[in-house]
């Protein structure tokens, strides 16, 4: 599915809702096996319950991303930051992320944060194609792991001019 596929296709993002989750866990993985080469096989299976709980949890807003009602991405939102977004590996550099940000800058009311495995260069890559700059690192993730992170940050898109 091409970019200009995504657009015509019936692809929408939805809020998540319970049965979602079971598939959003599976899609976590998939697209942590694709994509975050610098975990190990042991961290993959230390952080599926911890994924699996912060699915289930009311702290976060989480969206999919549909097609079909055959959900290939999602979307964890909290105070203003993108506390998660992940595509199914098939539909990589497809628009689907792009589309995901966007729904997060449209809940945002100030700047958009992300943190982001230092490690995972595509991922960075992704996030300064669009906008996103550097604001500061950490040596460890949230849990205290040995994976550094960087904190990313976007203005908010500046109003059109125009009469008012």
């Amino acid at each position: 599915m091409s970019t200009d596929a995504l657009e015509a296709a019936d692809v929408h993002v939805r809020p998540a809702q319970l049965h979602d989750q079971p598939r959003m866990l599976e899609l976590w993985e998939r697209s942590v096996r694709a994509t975050h080469h610098f975990l190990e096989e042991e961290d993959v299976e230390q952080l599926r319950p911890l994924v699996a709980e912060e699915l289930a949890s009311d702290d976060i807003d989480w969206w999919v991303l549909v097609s079909d009602e055959m959900v290939f991405g999602f979307l964890g939102f909290a105070h203003d930051a993108i506390e998660a977004l992940f595509i199914e590996p098939a539909h990589h550099r497809r628009g689907g992320g792009r589309r995901l940000v966007g729904h997060a800058q449209s809940l945002a009311e100030g700047a958009l944060a992300v943190d982001v495995n230092e490690q995972n260069g595509a991922a960075m890559r992704f996030y300064e194609a669009l906008g996103f700059s550097v604001v500061g690192r950490s040596p460890t993730d949230a849990g205290g792991r040995p994976f550094p992170i960087v904190h990313m940050s976007r203005a908010l898109p500046a109003a059109p001019i125009g009469p008012a």
